[in-house]
């Protein structure tokens, strides 16, 4: 890997919402990213992610950042950006930001291949999306990409 540093870090990925915020985590290895759960509410929702963070051994925190598909930015990514300096100031992790497109469309195509109910399907969504946030924020960093957040 021409003379770069490769730290291998133990990630929690979180696809924040108003309504349900999923998480997925790697394994120590970062070879495989997994659904965790879904975190339905925002009532207490720092404090609930700090607490797999401490339980999970988590060094660093992945946030999905929804851009349109051109790569502007919505209302929705400026209240992810908001939530990513709560999550900041909360955690004594770091937070790093990983552009999102498509991964709510990929865990959807995920899921209908498991011939669960509409409603199985909505309980999941959220943590297999943030499993796919995961996976491409992994595949990043081990191509050698310096900017290793995804985003601009």
């Amino acid at each position: 890997m021409s003379g770069a540093i490769y730290v291998i870090m133990r990630y929690l990925a979180v696809d924040y919402g108003t309504k349900r915020t999923g998480l997925a985590i790697c394994d120590a290895a970062e070879t495989i990213a997994s659904p965790l759960k879904t975190i339905y509410g925002q009532k207490e929702l720092l404090k609930k992610i700090a607490e797999v963070i401490e339980a999970e051994s988590v060094e660093a925190v992945v946030l999905g950042l929804p851009l349109n598909m051109t790569g502007s930015e919505s209302a929705q990514t400026r209240l992810v950006r908001e939530f990513g300096k709560q999550l900041e100031g909360f955690l004594d992790v770091p937070v790093l930001l990983q552009d999102e497109r498509l991964s709510s469309f990929g865990a959807a195509e995920k899921l209908a291949e498991a011939n669960l109910t509409k409603g199985k399907m909505r309980q999941r969504l959220d943590a297999v999306a943030a499993a796919e946030i995961l996976e491409a924020f992994l595949e990043q960093k081990r191509s050698g990409d310096p900017d290793r957040t995804g985003c601009q």
